[in-house]
C-alpha cells in the first residue's frame, strides 16, 4: 500500500494483478486483472467502467443502467429500473423497450397483446388489429373507424353517432 501526501492510496493487490486507488473525496479507481477500470464517484453514488474493447457502462444509484457504445454509431442504451429499455441511436431514432412487452418509436407506441392482437398509439390515433383482420381506429378528435375481416366499414363520429356503415 502506498500513501501519497495528497491523502490517496494505492494498493497493489499480492499477485500484482489488480490496482484499488482510494482518493481522499470517497471516490475509488479499480484496475481489474482483465484491465477494466472501475470508477466509482462516491458523491453521485455512481459506477462507471470502462471495457478494454470500448464498452463503457454507468450505474447510478437507482439502479439506472446506461451504455453509450461509442464505436457503434454513437448508440446509447438506458436501461431503467423498471426494466424499461431505451435506445438512442445516432440518426436520432429513439425506441422504447418497456417490461410488458410493448415498444415505442419516437414517441409512438406499439403493444402486442398474449390474444395476438395489436395496438398503435400515436399522436394522431389509437390503431387495434384483431386477429381475424378487422382493424379499428379511434382518432384523436373521437372519431372511430372500424374495418371488419368481411370488407364492412363502420365510422362513427365523436359521440360514437354511426357516419357510415358500408357492407
Amino acid at each position: 500500500i502506498l500513501t501519497f501526501r495528497s491523502g490517496t492510496k494505492k494498493e497493489i493487490s499480492a499477485d500484482k494483478r489488480m490496482t484499488t486507488i482510494s482518493f481522499p473525496n470517497g471516490d475509488v479507481q479499480k484496475i481489474m486483472p482483465d484491465q477494466r477500470v472501475i470508477y466509482y464517484y462516491a458523491d453521485a453514488q455512481t459506477t462507471h467502467t470502462a471495457c478494454t474493447d470500448g464498452l463503457e457502462v454507468l450505474q447510478f444509484p437507482n439502479n439506472q443502467i446506461d451504455r453509450p457504445f461509442y464505436s457503434f454509431f454513437s448508440t446509447q442504451e438506458i436501461v431503467f429500473p423498471d426494466h424499461t429499455v431505451k435506445c438512442i441511436y445516432s440518426n436520432g431514432l429513439k425506441e422504447m423497450f418497456f417490461s410488458d412487452g410493448s415498444n415505442s418509436q419516437n414517441g409512438d407506441k406499439t403493444v402486442v397483446f398474449s390474444n395476438g392482437q395489436k395496438e398503435n398509439h400515436t399522436a394522431q390515433f389509437k390503431r387495434r388489429e384483431y386477429p381475424d383482420g378487422a382493424v379499428k381506429t379511434v382518432y384523436c378528435s373521437g372519431r372511430q373507424e372500424t374495418k371488419y375481416s368481411t370488407g364492412q366499414v363502420q365510422i362513427k363520429d365523436g359521440e360514437s353517432n354511426l357516419i357510415l356503415n358500408k357492407k
